[in-house]
């Protein structure tokens, strides 16, 4: 069965969404929360050098080759629709994709963009500091849960292939 020859990928593909899933609860439970506590000014340096930071090759080469590994599984799953695992690794692979990538491209790097513009000590970093933590925490929840959702469901996935 061509799920089951599939596995593997299956299985890095979920691993690749848990730890993606859970930087981004990091994120969710404690980070921004401190960010939150310190002064504005202070709390945009921290997330404006964190951004900067994370695009690096091993963050980056997860998150997308994540994303791109389960694009190629969803089309399999798809052509083999009827096969055990298929179904998960389609819902996987779209909960990764939609809520997870997607989601992190249409509203979190905007939202990013607008901080590194921003002149912490200004007048408008101040409006969108409050405006980012609300936003971009909640964005931020809605992709973890996206991301470790997807990751059980392709664990399923996983376990059911032949």
């Amino acid at each position: 069965m061509m799920i089951g020859l599939l596995k593997l990928p299956v299985l890095i593909a979920a691993i690749g969404a848990f730890v993606i899933g859970g930087v981004f609860y990091g994120f969710s439970t404690f980070i921004m929360q401190a960010l939150a506590r310190v002064p504005g000014p202070e709390g945009i340096r921290a997330m404006q050098a964190i951004n900067i930071t994370v695009i690096n090759p091993f963050f980056i080469g997860l998150f997308i080759g994540t994303a791109l590994l389960l694009l190629g599984l969803a089309v399999v799953a798809g052509l083999n629709f009827g096969q055990p695992g298929a179904i998960h690794v389609l819902a996987g692979a779209a909960l990764y994709v939609l809520g997870c990538f997607a989601v992190t491209m249409v509203c979190n790097v905007p939202l990013n963009n607008a901080l590194a513009a921003v002149d912490p000590a200004g007048a408008d970093g101040a409006a969108l500091w409050a405006r980012y933590l609300r936003d971009w925490v909640f964005w931020n929840h809605v992709r973890t849960a996206a991301a470790l959702a997807g990751a059980v469901v392709l664990v399923l996935g996983w376990a059911q292939a032949r």
